[in-house]
């Protein structure tokens, strides 16, 4: 590159277009003198005007694709980040969605395996009770359930549906959660209180009957007697041990 277009990329600016048609003036002049004053600034400075009009082209040329380069270079970057910023936010409703879905599977299976239990011990209380008729037997003293050796969670709660009224069910099943998780043999080891609805002493639920160690149909019984004769209801109970953390 000439000395002349090395100088000319120092002072190319937006002016360039004026400059080049000061140049092509100065050429119709003819005059030495304008051709000087033209090319030089009041500082000395060397103008456009010293390069050959092919030098300027070149110059004007390089400086847009630049100005172009620089564009294309900034709207690559914006929209890789826009894209990025996409994907992201994408990819977090794709693991919300997959994560409620797991949950939503998950309750439906953990309820259908509930309501399977409660109708199997239904079922298994209704043929024991068939069973004891059949053969001139009678159920428990205390509740007309047929009594077995042991009991399960959904055994102890499909019998509490039969005995607890269906608008008190969910406030009765409130508290025993909090007393013993639907133990029926569960014993505080500070108090001693005893059963589902953790009696103290539990000898109390006697006068339900005297199975009430192993009978947790006697336990409920005694328990939903308990809670309307000191509170009027389960769901009055239940009221009562949320604000005081017992009943």
């Amino acid at each position: 590159m000439s000395g002349n277009l090395v100088r000319g990329f120092a002072v190319a600016s937006a002016t360039a277009v004026t400059t080049v048609g000061a140049v092509a003036g100065v050429g119709q002049s003819g005059t030495g003198q304008a051709v000087a004053d033209a090319g030089t600034t009041a500082s000395g400075s060397t103008l456009l005007a010293d390069i050959p009009m092919e030098g300027q082209a070149r110059i004007q040329t390089a400086s847009l694709n630049q100005q172009a380069d620089a564009q294309s270079v900034a709207a690559d970057t914006s929209a890789r980040q826009t894209a990025a910023e996409a994907a992201r936010v994408q990819a977090a409703k794709d693991a919300i969605a997959k994560q409620q879905e797991a949950r939503r599977k998950e309750a439906q299976q953990k309820e259908a395996k509930r309501k399977e239990a409660e109708r199997k011990a239904l079922r298994d209380a209704e043929d024991g009770q068939e069973e004891q008729q059949q053969a001139g037997g009678s159920s428990t003293e205390s509740s007309g359930v047929t009594q077995q050796s042991s009991y399960s969670v959904a055994d102890v709660q499909a019998i509490a549906r039969q005995i607890v009224p269906g608008g008190q069910f969910t406030c009765f099943s409130n508290i025993v959660d909090h007393e013993s998780d639907w133990n029926y043999k569960a014993v505080n080891p500070s108090s001693g209180a005893y059963g589902l609805v953790q009696a103290y002493p539990g000898s109390k639920m006697s006068s339900a009957g005297a199975d009430w160690r192993t009978n947790p149909a006697t336990q409920i019984k005694w328990g939903l007697n308990y809670m309307n004769e000191r509170y009027g209801s389960p769901c009055d109970a239940w009221t009562f041990w949320q604000a005081n953390g017992s009943y």
